[in-house]
């Protein structure tokens, strides 16, 4: 694309292969975001037209306007809060987008979040707004009052994630530029873009990349001496907690220089603390590199698992991340769970990983291979061309030739080791295939339900192998 404002808008391979993705990993991320609030769309049924010529007999247009923006306002704020819990895979991607458009596009300074606004409000967040029932948030498609009123959200949801100029201009129709007036606040700009900020940062995986670090969550807790002095009693102390995505620090009151910093890539698992321990409810562990644990008490149970899923979830994808731990403390010589003696021993039981057990995701994996096979195979005279571009003396340092100029190929090297295996992918899926077929019509008799007689692909199938029999006769 040419002009920034437009970019990702039209389907290529690369898109297409990004929608996938967000669909199958974001998928839990759609439970815990959109579908509480779309179930009650879905049952409560509040009218919600503000198209004055639609209007029902007795419908009042303020009031119907007031419950449209009730319901935008809400799943507007539960979007840009979650950033946190965008899957890493996506944040991964988001982070290639934002810097190769920043790099193509070097003097417009908002491309770094058009680019990936293209892909989270426009391909994402909206269509599930919009079809609930395609990305199995609901069993089925909605009554046509409640698909109207999630075709008003979805559309002023992804205006706001646009972040374009002249807002009111998107609209074709002047009572959704008028509905827009509301939401024509400074306060819903700069929150998509802080929501932009952290999932396409690389924070994640380089704390010091980013300049400016995002707070994400802070408050006073109780927190147990980490006893770094070898004398001293190891007491606890109220202190005030703080988490930026790029490290979670406490100090003794709000504004004060912190006690202790600890860098997000040092977390190495979020667990909750047996109450046995200290006689304490409400507690949970932060655990960090030479088995260092923080011991914390959180104020009440909603705020213990609010910061268990926020620190879980902003350190996920840290490389030493523990798969097992001590669901109690380490007193009076030994762990008071396992009875282990050394302060070394490794956990005794599995890491929970953060991710809540009554998620019931239902992926068809035959479905979602078959779906990317025929995406990659539609798209396979290009990626060969792709490829032999790569491999092409031109594209290292020869002039371009004429067939290859419309690739931008910024290493050629490891776009080839791509490309080739996504050919061979596609190549073994389609031997798989073609040999379960000739599995399938061994063993399928004619005339059976399977195949009837006068089933034409059948009859064709025999013919082609008794013309190869008598070929090789």
């Amino acid at each position: 694309s040419r002009d920034p404002n437009t970019i990702f808008r039209g389907n290529s391979l690369t898109s297409k292969c990004i929608d996938e993705t967000m669909k199958l990993a974001g998928m839990h991320y759609l439970q815990v975001t959109l579908k509480p609030i779309i179930d009650e769309i879905c049952q409560v049924h509040k009218p919600c037209e503000i198209d004055p010529v639609k209007l029902k007999d007795g419908e009042n247009l303020e009031n119907n306007r007031e419950n449209l923006r009730q319901y935008v306002d809400r799943i507007f704020t539960v979007i840009t809060k979650s950033g946190v819990s965008c899957p890493t895979v996506m944040c991964d991607i988001f982070f290639s987008l934002r810097e190769s458009a920043a790099k193509r596009f070097q003097g417009d300074l908002d491309v770094r979040y058009t680019a990936v606004s293209s892909f989270i409000f426009l391909r994402f967040f909206a269509p599930a707004i919009l079809s609930p029932n395609l990305f199995q948030l609901t069993p089925h498609h909605p009554d046509p009052q409640t698909s109207r009123t999630l075709t008003l959200i979805s559309k002023t949801i992804q205006t706001l994630g646009s972040l374009s100029k002249s807002k009111s201009a998107n609209f074709k129709e002047s009572y959704m530029a008028t509905f827009y007036d509301y939401f024509n606040e400074q306060k819903y700009a700069d929150a998509v873009k802080n929501f932009l900020d952290l999932i396409s940062s690389s924070g994640r995986r380089d704390h010091k990349s980013i300049e400016q670090p995002i707070l994400l969550k802070e408050g006073f807790m109780i927190k147990r001496a980490q006893g770094r002095k070898r004398f001293g009693m190891k007491n606890f102390k109220k202190r005030w907690f703080r988490l930026t995505n790029h490290e979670f620090t406490y100090q003794k009151s709000k504004g004060d220089h912190p006690l202790c910093s600890i860098p997000i890539e040092n977390i190495l698992a979020v667990e909750r603390l047996e109450e046995e321990s200290f006689k304490m409810k409400n507690m949970f562990q932060v655990i960090q590199p030479e088995r260092r644990v923080l011991y914390i008490q959180a104020n009440n149970c909603v705020e213990a698992k609010d910061w268990i899923d926020i620190l879980t979830k902003v350190s996920q994808c840290n490389k030493k991340r523990l798969t097992v731990y001590h669901p109690s403390a380490y007193l009076n010589g030994h762990w008071l769970c396992c009875k282990a003696t050394a302060d070394n021993t490794p956990g005794c039981t599995p890491c929970t990983g953060g991710l809540p057990a009554n998620i019931q995701l239902d992926i068809d994996g035959d479905r979602e291979t078959e779906r990317i096979y025929s995406l990659f195979n539609l798209y396979m005279p290009k990626l060969e061309k792709m490829q032999e571009a790569c491999g092409s003396k031109s594209v290292y340092d020869g002039p371009e030739e004429e067939e290859y100029s419309t690739f931008i190929i910024d290493d050629p090297k490891e776009t080839y080791k791509t490309l080739k295996l996504i050919i061979e992918g596609v190549g073994t899926l389609e031997q798989e295939h073609a040999q379960y077929k000739r599995d399938k019509f061994k063993k399928t008799k004619y005339g059976s339900q399977e195949h009837p007689i006068g089933d034409k692909s059948f009859q064709t199938y025999i013919r082609q192998q008794s013309e190869i029999s008598a070929h090789s006769i």
